[in-house]
C-alpha cells in the first residue's frame, strides 16, 4: 500500500503544503506551484493536495483519472509560468483517501512568474511576490549562477567544517595573522569574506572541498583512488589499492607520502666518482599533474573519483570533465580557464600550486630533466587522462 501523505506531510496547510477541493481555479492553483518553485522559504519545493478541503480532510468527487492527471501535467506547458517548473503529477493516498498529487521542486532560475507575477508562500497561504521578495529570489539566482565551487550546498552547515584547521593552520595562508587580529571580526565573517561560507554561513563547494569533515557526503566523487598494478595492463595484480578521502588539505598530503612510497629510484654516476639517485618519475611532475586534475576536475555533476593508476611502465591520471570556458581540445597546452576558480584560488594560496597556467609545462619541464618521455594526454568532452612514462 502507498504510504499515507497525511502522516508524512502533516493536516495542516504551510509554507510546502497547500489543499485545495478540485481544479476549478486553475490561476489559484498555478500561482501555488509557481510559488512553490520560487521557494521562498527554502524548503527544496512543496506539495500541492488536490481532493482536501482547507481543514486537511478529503473531499469526494474528484477525478483522478489519466486524463486529469495529463491536464493538469500539461499546465506548466501552457506558457503562462516562465521559467518552466519542475513538477511531478501523481495519484497519491490522503489519511486513506485518493487524492492528486502535485510535487513541486525549487526552480534553480528564481523569481519564476506567472503571467508576469513572481509568486511566494512565506506562510501557509500564497500571495504575490514584494520588492524585497523578488530581491531575495534575484540573490537565490545569482548564487546559483556563480560556479560550483562558490556555491553554498543548502544541506551543508558549519559543523560540517573543521573549523580547527581554518584557526590553526589554513586562514593565515589567507590573510596574514596580525591582520585578522586587527579587523577582529568573528570567525564566521572571516569564513565569508574567504569564500568558505555565504553570507548565511552555510559552506560553500570550496570550503567543504578544502577543509569539510566529511566532502563526500555533500560531493560524492570528492576523493582519489590510487591503484597500483604488477604490470602493464589492468589484468595484472593489484599490489596496492587506496581511496584518500577527506578534505583537500588532509588529502594532498597523504597523497604524497603514497606516491613518495611507490617510486624507485636508480644509482647514476656523473663524473669520476660522483653518483646520485635518479626517480623513475620526477615527483614534481607527478605532483603537478595531480593537483592540475584536482583542481580541474568537475566535481557538479560526475560522481567520479580522481584516478591514478600505477603500471609498471607509466602512471595513468585521468579525472572527470573535459575542457571548459576558453579551453578546447587544440590549444589545452597554452590557454588556462578555471572550472573551480575559488578552489584554484585557495590551492595556490596555501602553496599547493605556485603559479596559474603553467602546470602542462612545469610537467613537462620536470619530466625532461628527468630523461622521462614527454607526458600524454588525451582530452575528450567528458575527462583528461595524463600518462606520464618511465625513462627508455
Amino acid at each position: 500500500m502507498d504510504e499515507d501523505l497525511a502522516d508524512v506531510l502533516g493536516t495542516e496547510e504551510s509554507p510546502g503544503l497547500e489543499f485545495k477541493q478540485s481544479v476549478k481555479d486553475t490561476g489559484a492553483l498555478l500561482s501555488t506551484i509557481c510559488a512553490f518553485a520560487n521557494d521562498l522559504p527554502k524548503l527544496s519545493g512543496g506539495d500541492l493536495l488536490i481532493g482536501v478541503d482547507d481543514r486537511g480532510k478529503p473531499v469526494d468527487g474528484v477525478d483522478t483519472s489519466d486524463k486529469a492527471l495529463l491536464t493538469l501535467t500539461e499546465m506548466r506547458d501552457s506558457g503562462k509560468i516562465i521559467d518552466r517548473p519542475s513538477m511531478v503529477v501523481t495519484r497519491a493516498v490522503f489519511a486513506g483517501r485518493t487524492v492528486i498529487r502535485i510535487r513541486v521542486e525549487a526552480s534553480n532560475t528564481p523569481p519564476v512568474r506567472l503571467n508576469g507575477t513572481a509568486w511566494v508562500r512565506p506562510g501557509p497561504t500564497t500571495r504575490r511576490a514584494s520588492r524585497d521578495d523578488e530581491r531575495v529570489l534575484t540573490e537565490k539566482r545569482r548564487a546559483k549562477d556563480k560556479p560550483f565551487d562558490a556555491r553554498p550546498l543548502q544541506d551543508s552547515s558549519l559543523e560540517d567544517i573543521d573549523l580547527a584547521l581554518f584557526t590553526n593552520d589554513i586562514l593565515p595562508a589567507f590573510v596574514a595573522p596580525e591582520v585578522l587580529e586587527e579587523n577582529g571580526r568573528p570567525l564566521a565573517q572571516q569564513l565569508a569574506s574567504l569564500g568558505v561560507t555565504d553570507s548565511e554561513e552555510v559552506p560553500t563547494g570550496m570550503g567543504l572541498l578544502l577543509a569539510g569533515l566529511n566532502p563526500t557526503a555533500f560531493i560524492p566523487g570528492a576523493y582519489l583512488q590510487f591503484i597500483r598494478y604488477e604490470g602493464t595492463t589492468v589484468d595484472g595484480p593489484i599490489s596496492d589499492s587506496q581511496e584518500i578521502r577527506g578534505n583537500l588539505v588532509d588529502s594532498v598530503e597523504r597523497l604524497q607520502s603514497v606516491l613518495r612510497g611507490h617510486l624507485h629510484t636508480r644509482v647514476e654516476s656523473t663524473d669520476g666518482f660522483r653518483e646520485h639517485d635518479v626517480p623513475d618519475y620526477p615527483l614534481n611532475a607527478l605532483r603537478e599533474a595531480c593537483m592540475n586534475a584536482i583542481i580541474h576536475r568537475n566535481y557538479e555533476t560526475s560522481y567520479a573519483p580522481t584516478k591514478i593508476a600505477w603500471f609498471s611502465d607509466r602512471i595513468e591520471i585521468t579525472n572527470p570533465g573535459g575542457p571548459f570556458g576558453q579551453v578546447r581540445v587544440d590549444n589545452f597546452d597554452r590557454v588556462t580557464d578555471y572550472r573551480n576558480p575559488s578552489l584554484a584560488g585557495a590551492m595556490k594560496a596555501l602553496g599547493f600550486v605556485n603559479r596559474f597556467g603553467r602546470g602542462i609545462g612545469r610537467i613537462q619541464a620536470a619530466l625532461r630533466d628527468n630523461d622521462n618521455p614527454a607526458a600524454e594526454f588525451v582530452v575528450d568532452d567528458s575527462s583528461w587522462l595524463v600518462t606520464i612514462r618511465k625513462p627508455a
